[in-house]
């Protein structure tokens, strides 16, 4: 049975957060990357009978984790961190130098983890070039990927720990990795495949060029 994915948009910067259910009328719920003020997030998990069976965190930016430490420490659940990130939520210090509440990960987590939320198993993907410890939570062909790629657009890399060949690399072992069916929840705007962006996010042409002087090699 497909997941069941809802999407709140949040603050200022019009983050995504997704709730994540096993089944629609599921009890425990998954919460990903909560950016801000998680009052009305709690308010909609109450009038749907489910709890917040645990946090998982892409990255750090402070759009992604403003709610983190007011969501935790209100329900309880424990946090998923990216282990090369996870200081900034300890010390609640982003990279843009704007502050949020701190708070000290249960779990940090790395690419190959495999890890069991809420009754739901997701693997761990690195997926670094926005930021430098950024990753992607995959189940069942759905890929919840952050601020990496976008519908049309990719995240940026001209903040501290960003690098451009070091994005690239990842949206390429994507691309070797998980069909072109595969859904990608971003951390901004709407849903979208990783077919549909290899094939025509502008941003993705020298990726595009790559492939297809691999199929088509000189004579």
């Amino acid at each position: 049975m497909p997941l069941v994915v809802d999407t709140f948009v949040m603050g200022p910067y019009q983050s995504n957060c997704y709730v994540v259910r096993s089944e629609r009328g599921a009890t425990e719920a998954v919460v990903v990357d909560p950016g801000d003020d998680p009052t009305s997030l709690r308010l909609e998990l109450a009038r749907i009978g489910a709890r917040t069976a645990g946090i998982l965190v892409t990255h750090t930016d402070v759009d992604h984790i403003g709610g983190v430490a007011a969501l935790a420490d209100g329900t309880g659940a424990e946090v998923w961190a990216p282990a090369r990130e996870a200081d900034a939520l300890r010390n609640g210090e982003t990279r843009s130098g704007m502050r949020v509440a701190p708070h000290d990960p249960a779990h940090t987590v790395e690419g190959g983890d495999e890890i069991l939320v809420g009754g739901i198993a997701f693997e761990v993907l690195d997926v670094p070039g926005h930021s430098a410890g950024h990753v992607a939570f995959l189940h069942d062909g759905r890929l919840f990927a952050g601020d990496l790629l976008f519908a049309g657009s990719v995240g940026r890399v001209d903040l501290p720990g960003g690098d451009w060949d070091t994005f690239l690399a990842s949206v390429r072992m994507l691309a070797e990795r998980l069909p072109p069916e595969t859904i990608v929840y971003p951390g901004h705007g709407p849903a979208t495949t990783l077919g549909r962006e290899l094939e025509s996010n502008p941003f993705l042409r020298e990726l595009r060029a790559e492939r297809s002087n691999f199929d088509n090699p000189a004579a």
